[in-house]
């Protein structure tokens, strides 16, 4: 799903204005897949996401995904991976490993759980779902700056949102999930890139958020 990205192009374009910038499909989703995000990390280091999840239509899926997920680095035969673990007080469970040259998996964790949670509680095809989200990240959209507080200052972001059922003609009959946003908010001033990632809809709400650098 990754691939080397136009990095020159997107920065360029949202010099344009000092508000808002329209992206193109591929533009989009090289901004949200950037790659290199994991480069200035310590390999000794762990970066950590809250995750807190609220889901009207699967109430247990409230307890069950809300938690922390880790991020740490592992060598494989001469590979630096970026290794993801959910974590719940002393229970945890790994959820994958991925290379750490490509960028920051946590969009991947992201977009997927997403996915599962719009199909286990509103019912469908997971695979026309995957597909719709898929469509939605390299649909032309809107980047939009912006600030957020993070670690006691204000920094300056850029905020992607999406919109996978847009004009969808089964939005009525998705329980809710018709109305679902995608939103990435991302700035270079946050380790890992990726500041808040939430998804909302009138029946569910997940927002993973970054935490902090966890030293050894």
């Amino acid at each position: 799903m990754l691939r080397h990205i136009g990095a020159a192009c997107v920065a360029a374009l949202l010099t344009l204005s000092p508000a808002s910038a329209e992206l193109s499909g591929t533009q989009t989703y090289d901004l949200l897949f950037k790659n290199g995000t994991l480069d200035d990390i310590s390999n000794d280091a762990a970066l950590v996401y809250d995750r807190t999840v609220s889901n009207a239509l699967n109430p247990d899926a409230d307890a069950r995904d809300t938690g922390e997920i880790r991020l740490s680095f592992d060598e494989e035969r001469g590979s630096l991976l970026a290794s993801l673990q959910f974590t719940q007080g002393e229970k945890y469970r790994n959820l994958g490993s991925f290379p750490a040259s490509v960028g920051n998996p946590m969009i991947m964790y992201f977009v997927e759980t997403v996915t599962r949670d719009m199909g286990e509680s509103a019912g469908g095809s997971v695979f026309y779902i995957r597909n719709r989200i898929k469509e939605a990240l390299v649909t032309p959209t809107e980047a939009v700056a912006g600030e957020a507080e993070f670690q006691g200052r204000t920094i300056p972001t850029t905020t992607v949102t999406l919109r996978p059922f847009q004009g969808d003609p089964n939005a009525q009959a998705m329980q809710g999930w018709g109305e679902l946003e995608m939103i990435v908010t991302m700035s270079d001033e946050v380790p890992g890139w990726y500041h808040t990632l939430a998804a909302k809809a009138p029946v569910y709400s997940s927002v993973l958020r970054f935490d902090e650098v966890a030293q050894p």
